[in-house]
């Protein structure tokens, strides 16, 4: 240890009940500026997420873990968000159809918005895509669409924009292009990005809006990368995760516009307007405003809500005041955005 760094090596984080990060003599307390539901959940979320399998255990694993932890997640989100939900196959591709219990609001007959999940383009089919899905549905009085994408390992890029793109192209016969949304977290948001990109690349009428949530337009980059895991109890990684080296993009390249369209100004100039949501421990932070930036210098509307003291995909767990204001925003952001169909 030199120059008052601390290496990752020479300590291991510890946290204490209040959400303290303890690493060496160095205390870094959970945010004052966060809720104190957040306060409370923040350390039971550290726990919870330990037990999760490292992302190189067998796939079988670490699938039955994530369902495990969002099938609870979608249960604690339907008591609190009325749905009725029913799966149906669209152009060939399985999906989750979630619509309010109260019924779709009359101005949003004609709109629809497409849900692409997360899940490290490993997991989160189904009981994922429900977490992200039902509360937007409810709150919004909206029908939302989740697509079963294929993932790795069992397949690789472009598979997934493939999917979305069917999708997309079979609901075009029902809506209008500017009266369908798309949104997605992690690794949903980065492949709410390539979808749209694909969609311009075969001359497909974009969408009226997107959402980008923990993930956007650019690879993982940036001081989050390192600050984000140690302020969530996780040692500073000497090699942060990059997305080209998830099992879906073997054989993809980095510098291909498809796989991140922040490279490419003239692909971001023909997107549709955007939302980006991250939080302030969240890894992907940096990423997410890098994205914005770009996004916004290519003349796309861009609104980028961070949140303070929030973790990657903290929506996910509904209890929080934080989450319940990402919810009213992402419907606000489309009913705004998406034309009347």
């Amino acid at each position: 240890m030199s120059c008052g760094v601390l290496h990752a090596q020479e300590a291991k984080p510890t946290v204490s009940a209040d959400g303290s990060v303890h690493v060496g003599k160095i205390t870094l307390p959970y945010s004052s500026e966060a809720s104190p539901e957040a306060r409370a959940f923040f350390p039971k979320m550290l726990a919870a997420g330990s037990k999760a399998p490292p992302i190189t255990a067998p796939i079988e694993q670490s699938r039955a873990f994530y369902d495990r932890m969002n099938t609870d997640r979608a249960h604690r989100l339907m008591a609190l968000y009325p749905v009725k939900t029913h799966r149906e196959t669209i152009a060939g591709v399985l999906t989750d159809v979630v619509e309010p219990a109260q019924g779709i609001a009359p101005e949003n007959q004609g709109r629809v918005l497409i849900n692409l999940h997360g899940g490290a383009f490993l997991w989160g089919a189904h009981s994922g895509a429900l977490v992200e899905s039902i509360p937007i549905a409810s709150l919004g009085r909206i029908k939302v669409i989740s697509v079963d994408y294929r993932q790795g390992p069992e397949n690789v890029f472009p598979a997934a924009s493939e999917d979305v793109e069917a999708v997309y192209r079979a609901l075009l016969k029902q809506y209008k292009p500017g009266s369908i949304g798309i949104y997605g977290c992690s690794a949903g948001g980065v492949l709410t990005g390539e979808a749209v990109a694909r969609l311009i690349t075969d001359k497909l009428p974009v969408p009226g809006a997107i959402g980008t949530f923990c993930g956007s337009v650019v690879d993982m980059a940036g001081d989050s990368v390192m600050v984000g895991p140690l302020l969530n109890g996780a040692p500073v990684p000497d090699h942060p995760l990059r997305l080209g080296e998830l099992p879906y993009f073997k054989g993809s390249k980095a510098t291909d516009p498809l796989v991140f369209p922040g490279l490419s100004p003239e692909l971001l100039h023909q997107f549709p307007p955007t939302l980006l949501i991250t939080g302030t421990r969240d890894a992907a932070m940096s990423a997410v405003i890098r994205s914005q930036t770009l996004l916004s210098q290519a003349g796309v509307a861009t609104e980028l809500q961070v949140w303070e003291g929030m973790w990657h995909s903290f929506f996910s767990d509904p209890e929080m005041p934080e989450s319940r204001a990402a919810y009213a925003t992402i419907v606000k952001f489309f009913d705004k955005h998406l034309t009347r169909g």
